[in-house]
Parts: C-alpha cells; sequence; structure tokens
C-alpha cells in the first residue's frame, strides 16, 4: 500500500504539548491576524488526518491548529479506562491552546468531540468563542448511555460495536462494517478506504479503552446548559452511527443553531466537504466579524469576462486551450480571460501574455501529488486521481473563493475535474455559465486490477452519468474534443451504457485541437535549417512531456543512443525533458542535445525524422497532424494512454506502440528506432478547425 499522500498544506510549526505525562502531537497553520478554529480529535480510531479537506481552505482564511487525541496519530496511547474519559480530552484541548499560545478558539468537533468542546467551553469560558459540532455523538442527551454500554459489554455473538468482538479477532471486520455505516451515500468508496486505514493504525485494545472511558462518562447535559459561547450544530438525516436527535438536543441544550443535511451521513466533513467548509467559515466569521470591502460594476457595462481553467497534468491541454482563447476572442473582442492555473500549465500561459488569476497561488499542485505516486514509467491513473481527493477539494475552494470575490460571465473547464464534480454536488454554487472539455470519457480498469479495480472504476463512472442525468443544468455546454470515432466502444462498467453511445448523446464535439498549424514540406525544411539539422542528418526528438513522470523512458532512449546510432547513419538526439524534469539528471553522451522545457516544441516534433514519446494524446496527435512517424509508449497502468489514447491513434493509424518492458531492452529499442525514421506515413488527416470549432460552441454562452 502506498504512503498516506503529501499533505495539502504543511503545517508551520509541529510539536507536543504534554499533560500529566501524556504528549499530544499538534500542527499549526499560521495567519497572523485572524481568529484561531481549533480543529478537535474525535474517537481514537481516526487520527487528525480525518479533517484534511478543511485544514487546507479554513487555513487560508483562519489561524487553525490541529492535535491527534491521545490514543491515536503521534500522540501517546496511554492505557487504561480513566486515561480516556471525557474530562480528560477536554483538558487535552485546553493544554493544546496553551502549547499554542492560543488565548482563544472556535472548536470544530466531529462526532465525539461534541462533549470535549463543550466541557472546554462550560469550564474555561474565557478560552472558547464558539462550537462547531458535526455529528455529535453524546447518546446520553437522548438517554441512550446505558443500552448502548449493555451492547458494549454483552457476550452474545453478533454484535459488532463491542469490546469481545474486537479483542478477539473481529476488529477488521467491525472496522469495514462500521465505516460502511458512518459513510451510507452512494459512492463513498474512497472515504470508507481511507478510515479503515487510519483505524489499522490503531491497536484494538487501545480502542476498547477509549471507548469504556466514553462509557464510564457522565451525561453533559448541565455543561451544555453552562455554554455561554455561540454554537452550530450540523447533523446528517442519515446517520447510521448517532441519530440526528442528538444534534437536536445538543442545539436545544446550548441555544444553538441547527443545520439537518438531508441524505447526509455520519462523515458528513469527508463525504460532503465543501458545504461543510462554508458552513464553518460563515459560524467563524460570524463569531469574530472582519469589515470587508467589495467592488462592483454595472454588468451591462463592463466587458464579458470568462474565467480558463485548463488541466495542469502536461503541457499540451495549455497549448489548445490558448488555440481556442485565440478564437473565442476573435468572435468577442472585447472578452477578457483570467486563467486559473498552476505550474506546468503558467510556463505555457505566462510567455503568451495570459492573465494567470493572483488565486492561482493558492492551487495544489496536481503534478507533484502525481509523481510522487509514480513508479518506473509506471503511473496508476486511476488511483493516483483518487489519493487527490484533499487536492481537487481544496483546489475548488480557491475557485469558489474566486468566483464569490469577482463575477466572471463564463467559466471554462478543461478537464478541471474538481470544478466539474463539486459544483454537480453543490449546484447552488453555480451562478456563471459553465462549459466543460475533455479529450476521454470514462475511467477504465486495468486488467491485473481485478475485480475490485472492476468495481471502482465501474461506481465513478456511475456517479457522473447519475450528476448529468439528475443535474445536466450545471454543465451549459459539455465539448468533446474529437469526433464520436474517437471514443472507445467499450462500457462504463457490467450493466452501465456505452461508452460511446452515452457520449454521442451528451456531448458537442469540436474535432480535434492540435494549437498548432502543421507545417508543409517547404515549411518543414525551414524548421530544419533553423534549428541547425544539416541535411545528412536524421533528428530524432525524445519528450515525456510536461509532468515529472517520463525520466525512466528517457533514460531508456539514452541507454540506446549508441547502439542507434550505429544502425543510422548521422541520426542526432534531442531530448526533452520539460519543466518538471532536470537536464542535468540525465547522463551526457555523443550526438545528444538534451534541453528542458521548450516553448516551440511541437515545432521541433513537426521538424524531426522520428519521434519517441510517451502515450499522451497532445504530443501523439500532433505529431500524427504533422505526419511525422513516432514511436510511443504508454506509461504502465495510465488507463487512458493504454485505452483511451491507443484506441484514438489506431483509428488515425498513427504511431507505433511499444510497451515499456520492450523499450528496456535498448538492442530491440535502438532496432525499432532504425526501422521507423524516416519512415513514410499515410496518416488519416487531423482537423485544423477544432479551435474555431470549439470557440464557436463556447461563444454561444457569453
Amino acid at each position: 500500500m502506498k504512503a498516506e499522500p503529501r499533505p495539502v498544506r504543511e503545517a508551520d510549526r509541529t510539536g507536543f504539548a504534554e499533560r500529566a505525562g501524556v504528549r499530544l502531537a499538534f500542527r499549526v497553520y499560521d495567519n497572523p491576524g485572524r481568529p484561531t478554529v481549533l480543529m478537535m480529535p474525535t474517537w481514537s480510531i481516526v487520527p487528525s488526518r480525518f479533517w484534511k479537506a478543511q485544514v487546507p481552505y479554513l487555513a487560508r482564511h483562519f489561524r487553525v491548529v490541529t492535535f491527534d487525541g491521545r490514543g491515536c496519530g503521534d500522540s501517546d496511547r496511554p492505557t487504561g479506562t480513566e486515561s480516556y474519559v471525557d474530562t480528560e480530552y477536554a483538558a487535552d484541548a485546553i493544554a493544546v491552546l496553551d502549547a499554542t499560545s492560543t488565548d482563544q478558539a472556535v472548536l470544530v468537533a466531529l462526532s465525539r468531540g461534541d462533549a470535549w468542546s463543550v466541557l472546554a467551553a462550560a469550564r474555561h469560558p474565557d478560552r472558547v468563542t464558539g462550537i462547531v459540532a458535526i455529528g455529535p455523538a453524546s447518546g446520553s442527551l437522548i438517554g441512550a448511555q446505558v443500552q448502548e454500554k449493555a451492547a458494549w459489554e454483552s457476550t452474545e455473538g453478533g454484535v459488532k460495536y463491542n469490546r469481545h468482538h474486537w479483542l478477539n479477532g473481529g476488529y477488521d471486520d467491525f472496522a469495514d462494517w462500521f465505516f460502511a455505516r458512518m459513510f451510507p451515500e452512494p459512492h463513498s468508496t474512497k472515504q470508507i478506504e481511507d478510515a479503515v486505514r487510519w483505524a489499522h493504525e490503531v491497536e484494538p485494545a487501545t480502542l476498547v479503552d477509549t471507548t469504556a472511558g466514553r462509557n464510564s462518562s457522565g451525561s453533559i447535559e448541565d455543561d451544555c446548559r453552562n455554554v455561554r459561547c455561540p454554537v452550530l450544530v450540523i447533523h446528517g438525516t442519515d446517520d447510521r452511527i448517532r441519530p440526528h436527535a442528538i444534534g437536536e438536543r445538543l442545539a436545544e441544550l446550548t441555544g444553538g443553531s441547527l443545520v439537518l443535511l438531508d441524505g447526509s451521513g455520519h462523515g458528513v466533513h469527508a463525504r460532503d466537504p465543501v458545504r461543510i467548509n462554508l458552513l464553518v467559515k460563515e459560524f467563524v466569521e460570524s463569531v469574530h466579524p472582519a469589515a470587508r470591502r467589495t467592488r462592483s460594476s454595472r454588468a451591462i457595462i463592463r466587458p464579458p469576462r470568462a474565467l480558463y481553467l485548463s488541466s495542469p497534468i502536461g503541457l499540451g491541454h495549455a497549448r489548445r486551450d490558448l488555440a481556442i482563447a485565440s478564437e473565442l476572442r476573435k468572435l468577442h473582442p472585447r472578452l477578457q480571460i483570467d486563467w486559473l492555473a498552476q505550474h506546468p500549465v503558467t510556463e505555457v500561459l505566462g510567455p503568451a501574455g495570459e492573465r494567470i488569476h493572483p488565486a492561482s497561488a493558492w492551487l495544489a499542485n496536481e503534478s507533484s501529488q502525481v509523481e510522487d505516486d509514480a513508479g518506473e514509467h509506471d503511473l496508476h491513473v486511476f488511483e493516483a486521481f483518487r489519493r487527490l481527493d484533499a487536492v481537487l477539494v481544496n483546489n475548488f475552494m480557491v475557485f469558489n473563493d474566486v468566483l464569490d470575490a469577482e463575477p466572471y460571465d463564463l467559466v471554462i473547464g478543461d478537464e478541471a475535474w474538481d470544478v466539474d464534480y463539486f459544483l454537480h454536488e453543490n449546484p447552488a454554487l453555480k451562478r456563471f455559465s459553465f462549459a466543460w472539455l475533455t479529450d476521454f470519457v470514462g475511467w477504465l480498469p486495468m486488467p491485473d486490477g481485478g475485480a475490485r479495480e472492476q468495481r471502482l472504476t465501474a461506481d465513478y463512472n456511475l456517479d457522473m452519468i447519475e450528476q448529468r442525468a439528475r443535474l445536466r443544468r450545471v454543465r451549459d455546454r459539455s465539448v468533446f474534443v474529437g469526433n464520436p470515432d474517437d471514443v472507445i466502444s467499450l462500457p462504463f462498467g457490467e450493466g452501465l451504457p456505452a461508452i460511446r453511445e452515452w457520449t454521442e448523446q451528451n456531448f458537442d464535439f469540436s474535432g480535434y485541437v492540435t494549437g498548432f498549424d502543421p507545417p508543409d514540406e517547404r515549411e518543414r525544411d525551414a524548421l530544419r535549417r533553423r534549428i541547425g539539422v544539416r541535411q545528412d542528418e536524421k533528428l530524432c526528438v525524445v519528450t515525456v512531456g510536461g509532468s515529472g513522470v517520463g525520466a525512466s523512458l528517457l533514460r531508456r532512449v539514452l541507454d540506446a543512443v549508441p547502439s542507434a546510432t550505429r544502425r543510422v547513419p548521422g541520426l542526432r538526439f534531442l531530448v526533452v525533458t520539460g519543466p518538471r524534469i532536470d537536464p542535468a539528471s540525465l547522463p551526457e553522451h555523443p550526438g545528444v542535445q538534451i534541453r528542458g522545457y521548450l516553448p516551440d516544441l511541437p515545432r521541433h516534433l513537426a521538424a524531426c525524422d522520428l519521434a519517441v514519446v510517451q502515450g499522451g494524446l497532445t504530443t501523439c496527435m500532433e505529431l500524427t497532424a504533422a505526419r511525422r512517424p513516432f514511436i510511443f509508449v504508454p506509461l504502465r497502468h495510465h488507463f487512458e494512454q493504454n485505452f483511451h489514447v491507443r484506441h484514438r491513434l489506431e483509428r488515425y493509424g498513427a504511431g507505433r506502440c511499444m510497451t515499456y518492458e520492450e523499450v528496456v531492452d535498448r538492442e530491440v529499442l535502438a532496432a525499432a528506432i532504425a526501422e521507423e525514421i524516416g519512415r513514410e506515413t499515410t496518416y488519416r488527416a487531423v482537423e485544423s478547425n477544432g479551435a474555431s470549432v470549439a470557440a464557436s460552441l463556447l461563444a454561444e454562452l457569453l
């Protein structure tokens, strides 16, 4: 199992608060001059990482402190029931405030954290300025404590929430059962997997102590009545862990506000993070109001404005998006376009003179997270995408803040998965025309993924299908960058529609957008002279796109250089690493020029005699449009390159596909280079008007 993904935002300070011999690990996310939000721990079955979808957003607006509760994470795990009674956790919270030099804080709690927050607020009213209780779990508030304790101690079989079951080999069974109940909403596979993984970081005996401690704690009713700070209670109506009657009673006793979320379960902070983030922010700002300054203009007199979101995984999207933007400006000369974008896309947009929105600095970099998941020419892109969940929440929240602060008439999302998904989950946040662009549809399982991967990809596809059927108004235009025959004809999953048929029913088609005009032979000869290729030379360009996952392929090609140059007289290589691989990290060879980022890479590709590339669609289609021979080596486990891209290239009759296992043998790769270089191509023609067609579809929304 892969390690935990890097946090979206690293803490500015970490340390330990120590109380009564127990060390409590805390993290501080500084934001000078802003009120502090203390994210309380919950039951020790999960560490403070369960707030991963909240911390990055809240830390942009407030100072945030988190800590692992006793019994989990990096905190100590004392033994004995008495170590885990409610008053101990409440005292821990105050100790963390002291250790982090925090005078006052708003406490945000999930589940069992409600009791500890109430106790801290009632007994230290000068330290707690507000409480947000999400899915409160204090059964004593509705008289359920005796019944729950009896079930907990029962020696009869069949009871999963039971000390004997946990201590006698049933803990794994319990964790699976418990978190399936915690996230009853459809399509909650990632949230369940995270929680089950965290649960296995804690020993069953520790969880027994924590639960016994809770059961031996008294009712918090009197403390609720003594709370003097504002309280917000949030509870799902389909909470199968703790009924929303607890939340209603907590709000009643504290005089707090109550928000019931229809159809939500117990883990609403993870399953519906956007709504929770906005509710928490609104509450903290009501407790600690700050002066606001806004400026607006009459829509009828200002020029139309568009916010363009370009996928950061590679550079091809940026080039095609620039081409579409250029055509769009021809149709709307007054149009102002801002880009919400991150590296490496900004390497293309900046030199082109485009305005990159300042809020782009708050985006979490998707490429770096994906690179962390990559192996040797191996990227399980579906699993890598699932592990981007906290990144996608963060980036959507940045997007939403931008739209809160200033008006845009049109949002264009080129595979901006975060915006498309969370707008469907939160349609009330849509207050603009929204266009969605993509060049593939449908998650597909790799053959070695087995039944699990087949089940998960089908679930993700079904989620999308249901979103579109229920909320067609969210997208004002869906544009497939290609043609109907470019769409693979496989089903979305067992019992689900065929991908091509569904795409034809739900998308407009622009044809492919290359982002450049392929040169003719005269122009190609001029390009070769301009980049210094002599008439007696043959040029092989090797490139792996804009991400950093291609270093392994570059090294394999470099290994084959001596053999290839022996086979092909006059052969020279241009190796392009892109903006995220250091050219100095690669070995030097005679006859090889190594370059970093090349803004005019498509021109170099058009001038080559052969290219060796990964299986990325953009680069392969640029070579197809330029009618150049090429070898493409799809990343292992990259379903898009292995299925969607390969299908499209087969339709165009373009390129030679090789596996990474083949190119590891330098002689096999050298022989393939010798066979393919200068080969006469008979590719299907790539349309040259894709950008203008796409722009015309978008222009109707302005």
